[in-house]
Order: structure tokens, then sequence, then C-alpha cells
């Protein structure tokens, strides 16, 4: 049987690859004196669609995320390559965090709700000895609303990205597809997501997560050492 390696978050590698790179190959290369219009977004668009699929048949997992991110640099390389209209972009930036929020919602009438697979699982927490406590204390129902309460929140997060991504989209990304200044744009874009969206979005998610933290505490009465699964 094949074993395959762990998957270990690399935010740093991550941000210079998906966004810092292609960001600079996109407003500094993509004259007609160095890659042009074309070879500058291919270039660019090369950088996170060649780590997501590097990680994706590194690790053998599949990755729900992982797997839009790609599509969604596939869809904007398409905008560009083939010079669609720039609404496209705008529509697309919207789409994906929107079908994110989506399948959030709809995961909650599954036997597999997102949430609970993400946060409340046995991988992290000591799911027996909690769910022990909650009978124990009748703070089972507390607890699912809590949990389900939580759903909304990082649904509504998902909705702001997908507002936001659709604003920055309509504001920056004026010029024609297929244009050197189009690529400019694409890669402002690009760049200024990161603190105007993805930082705020990550705020949220982490402010979730510490709800349903002190949420599982206040319904167990156990300590934080108490919650975690020991290695």
């Amino acid at each position: 049987m094949n074993s395959y390696p762990t998957h270990k978050p690399r935010p740093m590698v991550d941000l210079i690859v998906s966004v810092i790179l292609p960001s600079l190959i996109l407003m500094k290369l993509s004259g007609e004196d160095k890659l042009g219009t074309t070879g500058g977004l291919i270039a660019a668009l090369a950088f996170p669609l060649g780590w997501g699929l590097f990680e994706l048949v590194k690790y053998r997992k599949f990755n729900f995320i992982a797997l839009l991110g790609l599509v969604s640099v596939l869809l904007t390389g398409s905008i560009g390559l083939f010079e669609l209209d720039n609404k496209w972009l705008a529509i697309k930036e919207a789409a994906i965090p929107a079908i994110i929020g989506i399948a959030v919602l709809i995961s909650t009438f599954t036997p597999y709700p997102l949430v609970r697979a993400m946060f409340f699982n046995a991988a992290i927490m000591d799911v027996d000895t909690i769910k022990q406590k909650l009978e124990e204390n009748n703070s089972t129902t507390m607890f699912e609303n809590r949990l389900m309460k939580a759903t909304y929140f990082i649904a509504g997060s998902f909705a702001f990205s997908a507002t936001m991504n659709y604003v920055l989209a309509k504001w920056i990304v004026t010029s024609p597809a297929g244009t050197e200044a189009f690529n400019e744009e694409l890669g402002q874009m690009t760049l200024y997501s990161y603190p105007m969206i993805a930082i705020p979005s990550m705020i949220m998610l982490m402010a979730i997560f510490y709800y349903l933290w002190r949420s599982i505490q206040k319904a167990t009465g156990l300590k934080l050492e108490d919650l975690i699964v020991k290695k």
C-alpha cells in the first residue's frame, strides 16, 4: 500500500507562489518588449496552477478548496487568452467564494456538515470525551445550536468575500482583456485582494473558531488541553 506525506500548511510559500510572483509578472513583464500580454498572462498563471497541481499530486488527497483554486486560475486564464468581456472576470471572482459558502450551507442537510468535519473531528478533538461531557451537562442541544450559528457565520464570511471580490474586480480591471493594461490591472487586483479580502476573511474565520472553542469549553467545563487529542 502506497503511503503519501502528510500535508503541512506553508502560508508564506503559498503567498509568494500564488499572489506575489504572479502579480509582479503581470505588472512588470507583460509589455511587448518583454513577455508580451499572452506570454505574461501564461507565465503568471503557471505559478499558482503548477503549485496547486503539485500539491494535489504529491499528497493524493482531494481538497475541495484547492480544486476550486485550480478552476479559478484556469477560468482567469481563459478570460484573458480568449479576450472575453471583463464582466466575466468579476462574475468569476465572486462565484468561487459564493460556491464555497453555498456548499457550507448545503452540507448542513447532509450527514457530513463541512463545519463539523473541519472543526469537530477526531483528528484534532477528543470527540468521545466531549460528547460524554455534553450529555452529562445536558448541553448537547446548546452546542448543536452554536455549531449551526458558526455555520451561518462562515457562510456569511464567504458572502463577504464574494461581494468584495466582485467590487474589487469591477473597480480595478477596466481595460479590455488581452491587453498589457488588462494584465497590469489583474496583477494589481491580485495584490489588493490579499489585504482587502483574504486577511479580513481569515480574521473572521479565526473569530468564528474561537467562538466554537469557547462554546465547547462552556458546554463541557473542560479545559483547552482536555479538548485536544493527545499525540
